[in-house]
């Protein structure tokens, strides 16, 4: 094998003929941080002494391009080639073939797991990561391709419910578990297409349990976490958990009898209110009791957990809202069809009775929607009498605002403890966001699922690092939460989209006739969050 072509100091100047840098300098950083080349070279050895690059660089170029330019995985040498991938990577932009490409991503998938688990613990012990609570969820993604004869070592493409309503695509599924500490995602793997969110969980926990050591460690999940075999899994294993409560383990009926006004006040505000004078920020209460989970065999012990109810008055608003909403529209469906009736699109009373069943399911409202419908003996013409039944509606809106949490927290920690632990929940969302968004996970196609699922991580390995330098340019300004540069005339949060938005504009003049590369003078923003990111970008790692 080939040695790294050595990369030379590259000096501050002025403008001549340029190259994409962006946040490359930052990436190359991070990656060797995490010892991203060195993990996957030590578990996926190149056996040709002729290669030219290992798997190892490639994998941390495609993380690169992921992070810099995400578009489809074509053509990856043309990126290579007018981004500095070259000055800082030290890669020839030739050697990133989509050949090459194509047996890096067949020389990692059967090393996955041993790359994840590695990689993931690299992060925690070398950026200081506190993984005592971690945020577990799942989602699809769609795949263009029959995918008929899948290798059976891989995920599979399966039919399934996508989260992007694509049911005509095949999909893959991934979990990702990120850390309470910066939504970090320590920990990935992908699943089948078909493959049901509740199995997945013990797996998921052990890896995490793996992951965080001998620390305490809370797993915080959706109502997907919760089953009887799950809970049991976790409460041997000496795992605490909290997730809402399905419909299973709470009725609409125990909702409806609690009174928010008798529930104790948690002392919490949302992201989205801190701005907002108090008297119209959202509010939360509490109040808890005991559940017993039986298992379906008799010989299966009893599970005892405790059931945190939560009222949230946003939630509430916005329930309340929503059916407004819906009301609205099925009256304005149901007007329309009184003054149709006898028409030619509504002659018959069967006619009608269709149109009142497709008004309820379409709007939403076959839980209080009441009606009559009949012929009138003197016209021959359909008739219709409807109304929306109060005792439902008011039933329902009893039930506003208010959800279940199940937990085997010890009873120390407050029913409002519980709460705001798994408040950090949404994080997974907003990873999923970054994950389909900007690093353009979604929808993709490749020949084999083989190459699927390592692609997938390499996505994952680039949102690891995304997420990362939120984290560490969020600590670095701390106890300050926002900096000026990010956001035109406004102080702005350092998200992970903006600090690479704001790098992006970075550019350098390649090596020519004696002179060394140059990088144009950064901007105040740029030299900023290069500071507060601890990089150098005219000395390549």
């Amino acid at each position: 094998m080939r040695e790294r072509r050595r990369r030379q100091p590259i000096a501050y100047g002025g403008p001549s003929v340029e190259k994409m840098l962006g946040a490359l300098p930052v990436v190359a950083e991070f990656c060797r941080r995490l010892d991203l080349a060195g993990i996957i070279d030590r578990a996926c050895p190149v056996r040709r002494d002729v290669a030219i690059l290992t798997h190892g660089q490639v994998i941390e170029a495609l993380v690169a391009n992921r992070l810099t330019s995400p578009a489809p995985l074509l053509r990856v040498t043309d990126w290579a080639r007018s981004w500095s991938v070259e000055e800082v990577l030290g890669i020839d932009p030739a050697a990133l073939n989509d050949d090459r490409i194509g047996r890096a991503l067949d020389a990692i998938a059967p090393e996955l797991d041993r790359i994840v688990g590695s990689v993931g613990a690299q992060a925690i012990t070398g950026f200081g990561l506190d993984v005592s609570r971690c945020h577990w969820d799942m989602t699809s993604i769609s795949l263009y391709g029959a995918y008929e004869h899948a290798d059976p070592g891989y995920a599979a493409p399966r039919f399934g419910h996508p989260k992007d309503r694509r049911p005509d695509l095949k999909q893959i599924q991934a979990g990702l578990a990120v850390t309470g500490d910066g939504g970090v995602p320590v920990l990935h793997r992908s699943y089948d297409g078909g493959a049901g969110e509740v199995a997945q969980v013990v797996g998921a926990m052990t890896a995490l349990k793996d992951l965080a050591g001998p620390r305490e460690f809370l797993l915080v999940g959706d109502s997907k976490l919760v089953s009887y075999d799950n809970l049991h899994a976790m409460i041997s294993a000496g795992v605490t958990f909290i997730a809402p409560a399905a419909k299973t383990y709470v009725g609409s009926a125990e909702l409806a009898a609690l009174d928010p006004p008798t529930a104790a006040v948690v002392d919490y505000v949302a992201e989205r209110d801190a701005n907002t004078p108090a008297d119209q920020r959202g509010t939360w209460r509490v109040v808890e009791d005991a559940i017993t989970v039986p298992g379906k065999r008799k010989k299966d012990s009893v599970l005892r957990l405790r059931r945190v109810f939560v009222h949230s008055s946003a939630r509430a608003g916005a329930a309340a809202t929503a059916r407004a909403r819906k009301l609205d529209r099925a009256t304005g469906d149901l007007d329309r069809l009184i003054r149709g009736l006898g028409s030619r699109h509504y002659p018959t009373e069967q006619a009608v009775t269709d149109r009142i069943t497709a008004i309820a399911r379409d709007r939403r409202v076959k839980a209080y929607l009441r009606s009559e419908a009949g012929t009138d003996p003197v016209t021959g013409k359909p008739t219709l009498t409807w109304w929306f039944d109060k005792d439902a509606l008011d039933a329902e809106a009893a039930t506003d605002g208010w959800y279940a949490l199940l937990t085997n927290l010890p009873a120390d920690v407050t029913a409002a403890e519980v709460l705001i632990r798994y408040k950090g929940q949404e994080v997974v969302e907003r990873r999923y966001s970054a994950f389909k968004g900007p690093l353009a996970v979604a929808p993709m196609f490749l020949k084999t699922n083989r190459r699927i699922t390592a692609l997938i991580t390499v996505i994952c390995l680039a949102l690891l690092i995304f997420c990362l330098i939120e984290r560490a340019v969020r600590t670095a300004i701390a106890p300050q939460v926002k900096m000026p540069g990010l956001y035109p005339g406004q102080q702005a949060k350092p998200t992970g989209r903006l600090i690479f938005q704001a790098l992006a504009g970075m550019r350098l003049i390649p090596a020519g006739a004696g002179q060394p590369a140059i990088i144009p003078q950064p901007t105040p923003a740029q030299a900023r969050l290069l500071d507060l990111l601890a990089v150098d970008p005219t000395q390549p790692p």
